[in-house]
């Protein structure tokens, strides 16, 4: 889902550990206070008495949304999944099934139709898993309790006024775990801020059978955050023998020519296609696959933060458009480290001040600038490399 669905860090609120009946009574007062902020904001009594008739505290949707995919699975289980075979295959039906749509879309957005197809194939499987869960009770619960109370209360008004708009009743506006909506998994302020009616028919519609409506507001929304067609969001590359990892980083790029002046080579051979500036990422470590990353990556991050989602996505549209599978394999122990010394190397960092993140083993480009950090505040050279060394030294 764009904007909202990133890698949260923030643990639950204690109204958790309250009985059912205190929580329920809590929410039944929340929401009588929300009401009438909702009615200085210019909701209306009957979009409210209407939005809310029938709604539900869900206790489920708040351990849920601390569950997420980005966060609870390896680089390689997520990107295997995302551009699994079946995933392919729905894919290529897609494409073919609204070619002539896609077709309109893209030229009036400037996004590439595998670009589109593999963000609504991540989100809701081509349509398939939409989502059955109430938005108004799913925000309402978030906004009550959850992780941002802040921001769920401004995407329940936000959802409030696309009912007022009309553009859906609230028994229609059905979402997933964290309020997302429709064929790509819009939140509220999203749809309020890019939905479109590419049919023609009076509608924003992303949530019917037919999925033009949400095709065209996914493009439109990547557009407007800068998307450039023909540029790839990345391409897997090549490091030479004893090159300097402190080169690499996603807040490092160079022109292409530097790159390829370090010896830098694509994946499949030959010296890299020039598409501008990038930086050079290594999600899995200098022995897993190697990305040179280009501005399309950062405007795909507006959609989901989590580099993971972005490298899923990304190459299940690569896979669509007819390019192969990652060359470089994973290897077990991402930085020479096993998943104990990373997980402590984040914690003994965390300890310090640095900010290395939830300490799950997976060292980011977040882990990475928190060892940045470390190393200046020390003297030494900044490389932001993991390293047992760098481990030893924090003790």
């Amino acid at each position: 889902m764009p904007l909202t669905r990133r890698a949260f860090t923030l643990g639950l609120t204690s109204a958790l550990t309250l009985p059912n009946a205190a929580l329920a009574q809590g929410f039944d007062a929340w929401l009588r206070r929300f009401r009438a902020q909702a009615a200085q904001a210019g909701i209306s009594q009957s979009t409210m008495d209407a939005a809310f008739a029938g709604v539900q505290r869900l206790p489920r949707v708040v351990a849920n949304d601390r569950e997420q995919a980005e966060v609870t699975r390896s680089l390689q289980d997520y990107v295997s999944t995302a551009a699994s075979s079946a995933r392919i295959r729905g894919g290529q039906r897609a494409l073919t099934r609204f070619g002539q749509v896609l077709g309109q879309i893209e030229r009036r957005y400037g996004v590439e139709k595998e670009v589109i197809v593999a963000i609504w194939g991540m989100e809701s499987s081509f349509g398939g898993f939409r989502g059955s869960t109430p938005v108004i009770s799913t925000l309402a619960t978030l906004a009550h309790e959850g992780r941002r109370a802040d921001l769920f209360r401004a995407e329940l008004l936000a959802a409030l006024r696309i009912i007022q708009s009309s553009n859906v009743s609230p028994a229609g506006m059905q979402g997933s775990f964290a309020g997302a909506m429709g064929h790509t998994q819009f939140m509220p302020s999203t749809y309020l801020a890019h939905a479109v009616d590419f049919n023609g028919d009076g509608r924003r519609d992303i949530w019917g059978d037919d999925p033009t409506d949400a095709l065209a507001s996914t493009a439109a929304l990547l557009a407007t955050n800068g998307w450039r067609r023909g540029q790839p969001w990345a391409i897997e590359v090549n490091l030479p023998q004893g090159f300097d990892l402190a080169l690499t980083g996603r807040v490092y790029p160079r022109p292409t020519l530097d790159w390829r002046g370090l010896g830098v080579t694509a994946a499949g051979g030959g010296r890299l296609p020039d598409h501008g500036n990038g930086a050079l990422i290594l999600p899995a470590g200098p022995r897993g696959p190697v990305f040179l990353i280009h501005d399309n990556f950062h405007v795909l991050k507006t959609y989901n933060y989590a580099d993971s989602y972005v490298i899923g996505v990304g190459h299940l549209s690569d896979r669509l458009a007819g390019g192969g599978p990652i060359r470089a394999g994973y290897p077990r122990d991402p930085w020479g480290m096993s998943d104990a010394e990373r997980v402590a190397l984040q914690k003994r960092l965390n300890a310090g001040g640095f900010g290395a993140g939830n300490p799950d083993g997976v060292i980011g480009e977040k882990g990475r600038a928190a060892i940045r950090a470390y190393e200046a505040a020390n003297g030494l050279r900044v490389t932001g490399v993991p390293s047992r060394a760098l481990l030893q030294g924090l003790r």
